[in-house]
């Protein structure tokens, strides 16, 4: 488990992480998601020793990772797939890495076949793509079997393949018990592999809450309506509490009204109706609009 507690960090008049704390719990992959320069970076970063906090604490497990017995055995971790030499081969790097953690060769082997590298694990690291500097960066976190696992945008440069290959294993991971706290901006992927939702924005924590909450709390819900009699559709649905969005030529999204209650009205008036859905919102929907309303308010305070 990670905890974070108050944490913050300062460069000079610059307040990159402001009082932060939540918790990462083990058994559910949780999504860490804010703008850029949200200080997710440098959480992650502070979280593993990497950056002193200014005030506050980072545990794992209890401790910080500075006092871990066995780092490379409780945290595996991907923070910049690029820190390899680039002169070494992907089983070299490997390798010397299972040294200092005494892992043993064989699990060597067996995250270059889980990694997908087994017919680049002799090419120098210096000629990899960017998807397979990650599946590198990947085999490294997962070395040595740790229980915790911070990866940050791990499916950055990877192919369509890649993608579903990290998800499935993020998620597999966690179902076994394990605490897994990714940090990405692909919302869509976000949507397909976390259960959990930490949400930062200037430094600030802004939601801590499963991921099916997080859309619902959005409250964006809208309607798509197609017709063929737009003049009529507005002059029917006119409310001061209703908005009504074109979309594409006789296409419009409505907000205020549910999709029953628009069929009704369509049905009263004699309007045509060639389309009625309900749009929910989606994780990008949400975060826009959480993140949006954040950046507001510090504008405004």
């Amino acid at each position: 488990m990670i905890d974070v507690k108050d944490l913050t960090k300062r460069y000079g008049a610059l307040t990159a992480v402001d009082g932060l704390s939540f918790r990462v719990r083990p058994g559910v992959v949780t999504g860490f998601l804010g703008p850029n320069g949200a200080g997710k970076s440098t959480t992650l970063r502070m979280i593993v020793g990497l950056d002193r906090p200014t005030a506050g604490t980072a545990t794992i497990d209890g401790r910080p990772y500075a006092r871990l017995a066995a780092p490379l055995r409780q945290v595996g971790t991907l923070l910049d797939a690029t820190a390899v030499h680039p002169g070494r081969t992907a089983h070299h790097h490997l390798s010397a890495l299972a040294a200092t953690a005494g892992v043993g060769r064989s699990r060597v082997d067996e995250v270059i076949g889980l990694a997908g590298l087994d017919s680049s694990a002799h090419r120098r690291a210096g000629g990899f793509s960017l998807g397979m500097g990650q599946r590198l960066g990947i085999a490294a976190a997962l070395l040595a079997d740790p229980p915790v696992l911070i990866l940050d945008e791990p499916v950055n440069g990877l192919d369509p393949d890649g993608i579903r290959w990290i998800r499935d294993l993020m998620r597999g991971l966690a179902a076994e018990g394990r605490t897994v706290f990714v940090s990405s901006h692909l919302m869509s992927e976000m949507a397909l592999t976390a259960g959990h939702l930490i949400v930062v924005g200037h430094g600030r924590l802004l939601a801590d809450e499963p991921l099916a909450d997080f859309i619902t709390r959005a409250e964006l819900d809208t309607v798509l309506v197609r017709t063929s009699e737009p003049d009529r559709l507005h002059r029917m649905l006119a409310g001061p509490e209703v908005t009504v969005t074109a979309v594409d030529r006789g296409v419009f999204e409505v907000a205020g009204l549910d999709a029953q209650q628009i069929g009704d009205r369509a049905a009263a008036a004699g309007v045509t109706l060639h389309e009625l859905s309900t749009r929910r919102a989606s994780l990008e929907d949400a975060f826009m609009r959480l993140t949006r309303d954040a950046h507001d308010h510090r504008e405004n305070a």
